[in-house]
């Protein structure tokens, strides 16, 4: 014998609400129009329909709690449609506040405009303050000489005789659960709900006409190469009555030579010499969005030494401060040295007790 309190996931104490509450949770994630790619979603649903007939019904519940045999051969046997069975369960019309409504009763289509993409280029320190773009691309729009109706002058489009303007039509096909109804796109009238018998002659019916479009668009700072930017309602025109699609922004950012981007850090190698290193200077670096800012090179500065500048990389796409400029230092060690830049620093290694190597020069003349 089937456990159906197990089936549900109820225990044998639950009460007629937890029951109700239990299959109306379980019937929205089995439901078979909720699983198209699922074969077993029809017997699953069926057997989880068949165990709150029976824990529903409180003779049924205690034959069951008996151990009665009970027959459900014919169990739906008596509903039309899936529908009319969820309206035997819950009431009401088309299983309102079930969770299906849609599926159960003609409904005109609901469409937009068509989604658009465009690319828009940035340069590293336009990207990282943010930086408004002027893009230019195609995208439909409401036909100027029908007002969008797809009728030539002087006509008006028609009511769908197939549909009856609902734009989908019900088709039967007959399940495990008996004869279900489900909607379908008119063919007659593609969805429209209404047929052109006079198309208009500058967009052939279609309603809408393309043409190019000029939209000034805020890139946020901190994007990066990849980040895409949507623009609810920008995108293209849909057919009267409708919402316009959205627009998608792609954005690209063009690579720095100065700099080497890390997240919301900006990099930059900065080379000294050895005796500025040795002694200290200051030098001049780059910042992406303002003029160069001097920094302080200590005196003994080993190569590899990093330099935290705060708030001068880019800034975040939250909105909340900017990333740090972190300049890494590196020593340029001469590999040609003059006659006299070689006594100076042969000088400098007798004064430090350094044993470098002889001169080439010198192991030549031996």
């Amino acid at each position: 014998m089937k456990d159906y309190y197990q089936i549900l996931g109820v225990g044998r104490e639950a009460g007629p609400d937890e029951i109700k509450k239990t299959f109306r949770r379980m019937a929205r994630e089995t439901h078979p129009d909720a699983n198209p790619d699922d074969p077993q979603a029809e017997a699953h649903f069926r057997e989880i329909a068949e165990a709150y007939e029976v824990l529903s019904d409180p003779q049924k519940r205690a034959r069951y709690d008996r151990g009665e045999t009970l027959e459900f051969g014919d169990l739906f046997s008596n509903f039309g449609s899936l529908n009319d069975l969820l309206n035997s369960f819950f009431g009401g019309g088309g299983g309102g506040g079930f969770g299906f409504g849609d599926a159960f009763g003609p409904q005109a289509q609901q469409r937009s405009g068509q989604d658009l993409l465009v690319e828009a280029g940035v340069t590293l320190a336009e990207a990282a303050v943010g930086v408004e773009k002027e893009l230019t691309f195609n995208a439909p729009h409401s036909c100027p000489a029908c007002g969008g109706s797809g009728a030539a002058d002087g006509t008006a489009p028609e009511t769908c005789s197939q549909c009856r303007g609902h734009g989908a039509v019900q088709v039967a096909r007959r399940t495990m659960l008996g004869t279900m109804a489900t909607l379908q796109t008119c063919d007659q009238c593609n969805g429209r709900g209404e047929t052109i018998s006079q198309p208009c002659p500058t967009c052939l019916g279609a309603q809408l006409v393309e043409d190019t479009r000029t939209l000034t668009v805020r890139i946020p700072a901190g994007v990066d190469s990849g980040s895409r930017l949507r623009l609810r309602g920008e995108g293209g025109a849909g057919p009267a009555g409708t919402r316009p699609g959205d627009l998608y922004v792609q954005v690209t950012v063009d690579p720095d030579a100065r700099f080497i981007r890390d997240g919301f850090d900006l990099w930059h190698r900065l080379s000294v010499g050895v005796s500025e290193a040795v002694l200290g200077t200051q030098v001049q670096v780059p910042v992406i969005d303002d003029e160069p800012t001097t920094l302080d090179v200590p005196a003994g500065t080993q190569p590899g030494t990093t330099v935290r500048i705060p708030r001068r990389g880019m800034g975040r796409l939250n909105g909340r401060g900017r990333g740090d400029l972190m300049v890494e230092i590196n020593v340029d060690i001469p590999t040609r040295l003059t006659a006299d830049e070689e006594a100076a620093l042969r000088s400098y290694a007798d004064l430090r007790s350094e044993q470098p190597a002889e001169s080439r020069s010198r192991r030549r003349r031996r």
